[in-house]
C-alpha cells in the first residue's frame, strides 16, 4: 500500500543523539529558522520526536515533506543543530548536523505503519575530537524503533 496524493501520509521519527559534549545545547530545526528542543534528555543521549509526511515522487521513491525536512525532494535530510545555531549564545560551537532521510525505503515505512511503531536512528553528539557533530552524518542507518506514544 502506497501513499497516495502529494500531501502524503504522517510518519513518526526519531532521532538519537548518542553522547552529545557536555553543556552544548542540541536542537532539531523546523522551517527556515524555528528551533525544537529534544523530547527527552540525559546525560548519555538526547531524543527528538517529531513526524514527516511522506508521499510518493514521481519514481515511485519515498518523499518526505514538512517543516521539519529540508533539501530536494532526492536528497531531503533533517538539520539537528548545536551551540549558537540551537540558542545557546554563549557557546564557541557553531554547527549544524544533516540528518538523511534517504535510506528510508517504502518496507520501513510500511512496517511503522503497522505496527504503529517510529522509525529511529542514532547519530554521534561528537566527534573524535569531542566538539559536536557536524556536516552530513554518514552511514545513518533507520531502523523500526519502539510504538509511537
Amino acid at each position: 500500500m502506497l501513499p497516495g496524493p502529494v500531501g502524503g501520509d504522517e510518519l513518526r521519527l526519531r532521532i538519537n543523539v548518542v553522547n552529545p559534549p557536555e553543556g552544548v545545547r542540541f536542537q532539531v530545526q523546523r522551517g527556515r529558522s524555528d528551533l525544537v528542543p529534544p523530547t527527552h534528555q540525559s546525560r548519555k543521549a538526547l531524543r527528538f520526536d517529531f513526524s514527516v509526511r511522506v508521499g510518493k515522487r514521481p519514481g515511485g521513491e519515498p518523499n518526505f515533506l514538512g517543516p521539519f525536512t529540508q533539501g530536494p525532494p532526492d536528497g531531503r535530510f533533517v538539520y539537528v543543530s548545536s551551540g549558537t545555531l540551537a540558542g545557546q549564545p554563549d557557546s564557541c560551537w557553531t554547527r549544524r548536523a544533516k540528518i538523511p532521510l534517504t535510506s528510508i525505503a517504502w518496507t520501513l515505512i510500511e512496517q511503522a505503519r503497522k505496527s504503529d511503531a517510529v522509525v529511529e536512528t542514532d547519530m554521534p553528539g561528537s566527534g573524535r575530537d569531542g566538539s559536536p557533530t557536524c556536516a552530513t552524518v554518514k552511514g545513518v542507518s533507520w531502523r523500526l524503533g519502539q510504538k509511537a506514544r
